[in-house]
Parts: C-alpha cells; structure tokens; sequence
C-alpha cells in the first residue's frame, strides 16, 4: 500500500500526511510539481520525529509516477461514483489524492482505476486533505490487516 499526492499545495498538509502514513506503516510518493519548496530540510521539519522513519520517494511527474509505481490506483474525489463504505482495498493499492485547490488534472481522474468519496453530509463541500487521507489509510489498513504494517 502506498499513499500518493499529486501537485500538493500545502506543506502543513504534506507533514501531516507523511506522519500519518508513517504510523501506519505506508510509503508516501510525492508528484511534482508542488505549490512550496520541497527538500530534505523541509520533510525534516515538516514530518518532525517521524521523518527518519519516513518513506517517501519524489516523482518528477506523473508518468515518472507510473512508470516507478505498480499497482491499482484508487483517487480520492468528491466526483467518486464508489462512497467509500462500498470500497475493497488490496494490500498493493495505492491512494492518490489530488492538490488542496484543483484536485487531479481531468487525464490523471481519467487514469485512476478506483475513484472513491468519503460520504459527507449534503451542503459540504469537502474535507480537508489529510483527514480525508487518515480517513482512507484507516479503512484500507483495517480491510487489509493491521499486521501487515512494519515493526
């Protein structure tokens, strides 16, 4: 399983969702271009305590993204046509969720295997991003085992 943002925009939110997938054992991809400067220092300081036991891997764009990544991709959209009670994760898919103000560009939507939605109540627009990705991580890591996490 792998968590995966695409054009992120938000640092903080980029923290927040590396710490979280490094507590559940989860490799994170980062797909450029990102809306901040983005090093070693900054995952540093953006992942704190967590940053050494990290796993995160950049991708130029998102063909270096698919060429470097197997498995199925299942988007995190409000278009999700599968509310996320319905969905069945696989130990080897990968999570992408889309940048804080546009989301995935239309080819990147079109090329998810899986689009799922966290239902909401109507007259909302959206969660933020890392909470829809612990929301999303939790779910899958609950269908696919808690014991498959390292250490």
């Amino acid at each position: 399983m792998r968590l995966a943002l695409h054009a992120p925009d938000i640092a903080g939110n980029v923290g927040t969702l590396i710490r979280t997938a490094t507590c559940f054992g989860v490799a994170v991809d980062l797909i450029e271009p990102m809306g901040f400067p983005y090093s070693d220092r900054a995952l540093a300081r953006s992942a704190m305590d967590y940053a050494a036991m990290a796993q995160v891997v950049r991708h130029a764009d998102w063909d270096a993204f698919r060429a470097a990544t197997p498995g199925r991709i299942v988007l995190a959209t409000t278009l999700g046509a599968l509310p996320l009670p319905e969905m069945v994760f696989r130990p080897d898919d990968v999570i992408l969720l889309g940048s804080e103000g546009a989301g995935v560009p239309e080819a990147v939507h079109d090329a998810a295997d899986i689009r799922v939605r966290v239902p909401m109540r109507s007259g909302v627009r959206s969660l933020n991003v890392a909470i829809t990705g612990g929301i999303l991580l939790a779910e899958a890591r609950r269908q696919t085992g808690w014991d498959q996490m390292p250490g």
